[in-house]
């Protein structure tokens, strides 16, 4: 993998809406790409897998919750069963990165540029893919 060979689709998994980030071919920036409503995980991934044929992305990264306790929460649940099925469709490998405060993170930015929440939800998903993605990105080895 060249310094140039870099581009990754980033997941935020919401249980309505799921929030998408794509990274530069450098892997360097992440930016909010779009969001998807989806009704279940089955519409999820067949939406997910359009844009990864589209973009053919190295890898894809969701957003998985840090754990606090030894049970897996419900949201964790439903995350590893998105992954689960992703994987049953897309051969490419799969990363998971911390989501804990990126959808603050994006409420945070959407308010810094004087909108309100409850009217910037579609916008928030994304930008909490774009976060989850770039805190990934700045993980990789630099070449």
């Amino acid at each position: 993998m060249t310094a140039y060979d870099r581009l990754f689709i980033g997941i935020d998994y919401g249980e309505r809406r799921i929030g998408l980030a794509k990274s530069d071919p450098t892997g360097l920036i992440a930016t909010p790409l779009m969001t998807l409503e989806v009704r279940s995980i089955d519409e999820a991934v067949t939406k997910i897998m359009q844009v990864i044929e589209e973009y053919e992305p190295n890898g894809v990264v969701v957003g998985y919750p840090l754990q606090v306790s030894r049970e897996k929460s419900e949201k964790c649940r439903d995350i590893d069963a998105f992954i689960k099925k992703l994987a049953e469709q897309y051969d490419g490998p799969i990363y998971t990165e911390d989501e804990q405060y990126s959808s603050v993170e994006a409420t945070d930015m959407i308010h810094a540029h004087g909108k309100h929440f409850k009217s910037e939800k579609k916008r928030v998903d994304r930008l909490a893919a774009a976060v989850i993605l770039q805190r990934y990105l700045d993980g990789l080895p630099r070449q």
